[in-house]
């Protein structure tokens, strides 16, 4: 087999996360960490069969690891080609546990670093998993600025914490975040959504809130608003819709490999029914070849299911629950693929 040409970006689950998100688009797995060795091992199942292969060792939480500078470092070093990017992400866990965190996230020259929040404390803390984590997200914030990175403040709405995010955008706006990151030509950002309904956030299908019921404070906070629709207009929508609802890969590649060395493509959560393969237990070509053709059975399956089957089967005609139109379309298509699994 030749070379592909086409970037292939690995990410790892190779430390785990503090959290338990019930938002999180993965999905749960247990927490382990991976056995030395484990790094140089997937990326050499990978360069005979790529040109360029960058690796990242983490999949869920930034730089979850004691020697995040030398991981850092070592993935770089891993990577063939195309290096990691740190982009706008990195763990609020560490940064208020470690003061020597942060230098490190200067030395990588991040200029903002987005954090996630449910709410104020009592229902961020249920929707992280955690207690503490909104007060740690206020340290956080506190940290950030204090060293000129802005701090970006996400806020995940549903039908039990709307709400606790008004209550959130009053708090950035009592933080004088805004002006303060201006100070240092930064840019405070504050938004809302609903997620995708995948992973875990599918499990809160039932409090997917409506259209009509995010408070007109927050509409311009709410990315794309206008845009999304309720479930009912995408059913009439796509009813006569018979295109099919196929993840493609266009020129970059992005795997997801979990602690258990099972892989996946960077489509949607990491369920059995998407599986591409395991390293360690299957061939490396048939998992490659899987790979390039996209040939998985959750892949088949969509390919032989029109988005008017879909709606037929698993739209809900009477409900108001807001979605992106490509959201939309992967929760019924994985409503799809488990029952026929089943």
């Amino acid at each position: 087999m030749n070379k592909s040409n086409r970037p292939l970006t690995l990410v790892v689950d190779m430390y785990g996360c503090p959290n338990r998100c019930k938002h999180c688009w993965l999905g749960h797995f247990p927490n382990r960490i991976m056995e030395d060795g484990s790094d140089q091992f997937i990326v050499d199942c990978f360069r005979p069969y790529f040109e360029s292969v960058t690796f990242y060792s983490w999949l869920r939480e930034p730089d979850y690891c004691n020697d995040y500078a030398k991981r850092w470092k070592r993935d770089n070093e891993l990577s063939v080609g195309i290096k990691p990017q740190h982009f706008e992400l990195a763990s609020f866990y560490r940064l208020v546990r470690d003061e020597q965190y942060v230098r490190f996230l200067k030395t990588l020259n991040v200029q903002a670093v987005q954090l996630t929040f449910f709410g104020m404390q009592e229902m961020t803390d249920k929707y992280v998993g955690r207690k503490g984590a909104f007060s740690e997200l206020l340290t956080a914030t506190e940290i950030l600025i204090e060293n000129k990175i802005a701090p970006r403040w996400q806020a995940f709405i549903n039908a039990e914490n709307a709400d606790e995010v008004v209550g959130l955008l009053k708090l950035s706006k009592e933080l004088s975040l805004k002006e303060r990151c201006k100070k240092f030509d930064g840019d405070f950002v504050f938004f809302v959504h609903s997620g995708s309904c995948d992973g875990e956030n599918r499990k809160l299908y039932h409090l997917r809130i409506n259209k009509e019921n995010i408070p007109s404070i927050l509409v311009p906070y709410y990315n794309n608003y206008h845009s999304e629709k309720t479930e009912a207009e995408l059913c009439v929508e796509l009813l006569n819709d018979n295109s099919h609802f196929v993840y493609h890969n266009e020129s970059n590649i992005v795997l997801n490999i979990s602690n258990s060395f099972d892989v996946y493509f960077n489509f949607t959560h990491m369920t059995p029914e998407w599986k591409i393969g395991n390293l360690k237990t299957d061939s490396t070509d048939e998992i490659v070849r899987k790979i390039l053709k996209e040939d998985i059975p959750a892949l088949s399956l969509a390919r032989n299911i029109t988005v008017s089957e879909l709606v037929e089967l698993y739209g809900n005609i009477s409900s108001h629950k807001i979605f992106d139109c490509f959201d939309f379309k992967a929760y019924l298509l994985n409503r799809y693929i488990e029952e026929h699994n089943k």
